[in-house]
């Protein structure tokens, strides 16, 4: 059946609110952000799910990624401030705040943020020693964030991190570096061997002079006790001394022939074990010898009793007298 006037524009109608809604219905996904122009003029901002604007005036300017992104900056020579030439490339982060002013304040965003990146760099590094240079790399990166970041400010772009990956000198002057830093640990080694050697005589004179104060303090106690010992000695012999004089005084025979036959065979130990003499040839008296024990016996038992028996008086002797023979008298005999 052929289509009437009236169902024709229904369907017209319909088709041309079907295409409204499309042209007024936008999806932002995560992460991004749609600026609105309306005659070519900024009006609003679009953010992420689903939105609405009036189709065939306003339409969308520019799609803005506000996701931290991530800039290779390219090797590039610097001169240091002492004349030296190195080569240095570096990495840097940023992340877009505000979507208008990043669309509509800079023309080609990311190439700005690489060149006002790499003029900054020759900028900082340029002002240091090549010392200073390879020593202070977070420096180094701290002064160009806080360079680049301050520039960027108003282009809504946040720069996050700046970082140097790699410095790389002259052959040549790596070469004298290296060999100043052998001078260096060479010296160094010597020092702390001379430190070493210092020390350890050191010690050993301590330790030396500690061996000698003990050892003088062993030898003054080894004098104290050797004094003492012979004091001591001194004391009993005069006490013993004093008791035989009082003995003598009081008439005991038997306490003379007790201190003569003490000393008697005192002086005959220190002869016989001198050490310079092998044999020895004197006259002996074995009778006397033998009286003068007697006389020491006799002294014991009184001193120390003998069970309540009165001691027995000592014999008197005469001693007998024994021929002797010449022995160079070989022609005479004894009658």
């Amino acid at each position: 059946m052929p289509l009437a006037g009236l169902d024709i524009v229904v369907i017209a109608f319909v088709v041309l609110v079907v295409l409204v809604l499309f042209a007024g219905i936008k999806t932002v996904p995560q992460g991004f952000r749609y600026t609105v122009e309306r005659f070519g003029r900024y009006t609003r901002t679009l953010e992420p799910g689903l939105n609405l604007i009036i189709p065939f005036i306003d339409r969308i300017g520019a799609k803005m990624n506000v996701m931290e992104q991530v800039l290779d900056v390219p090797t590039q020579e610097v001169i240091t401030k002492d004349n030296a030439s190195c080569a240095a490339d570096a990495v840097a982060f940023y992340q877009v705040l505000n979507a208008a002013e990043a669309a509509y304040q800079v023309s080609n965003l990311e190439s700005a943020i690489l060149n006002l990146t790499m003029t900054n760099i020759r900028s900082v590094m340029g002002s240091m020693d090549l010392d200073e240079l390879l020593s202070n790399r977070e420096a180094i990166n701290d002064k160009l964030l806080h360079v680049v970041d301050e520039a960027v400010g108003p282009w809504g772009i946040k720069v996050t991190r700046v970082e140097i990956k790699d410095i790389q000198p002259p052959k040549d002057l790596v070469d004298a570096m290296a060999r100043q830093m052998k001078a260096e640990r060479e010296k160094r080694a010597q020092v702390l061997e001379a430190e070493g050697a210092r020390n350890a005589q050191i010690l050993r004179a301590e330790g030396a002079k500690q061996s000698a104060i003990l050892q003088a303090e062993g030898q003054r106690e080894a004098a104290f006790r050797d004094a003492e010992a012979r004091e001591r000695l001194a004391e009993a012999e005069a006490k013993a001394t004093r008791m035989v004089s009082e003995a003598i005084a009081a008439g005991d025979v038997q306490a003379i022939n007790y201190f003569v036959a003490q000393k008697y065979t005192e002086a005959m130990a220190s002869i016989g074990t001198a050490s310079n003499s092998k044999i020895v040839l004197m006259p002996m008296e074995a009778s006397s010898l033998i009286g003068s024990l007697g006389g020491i016996g006799a002294i014991a038992r009184e001193v120390f009793g003998d069970g309540g028996n009165s001691p027995s008086p000592v014999r008197q002797t005469t001693p007998r007298t024994v021929p002797t023979r010449n022995p160079f008298d070989t022609g005479r005999q004894d009658g």
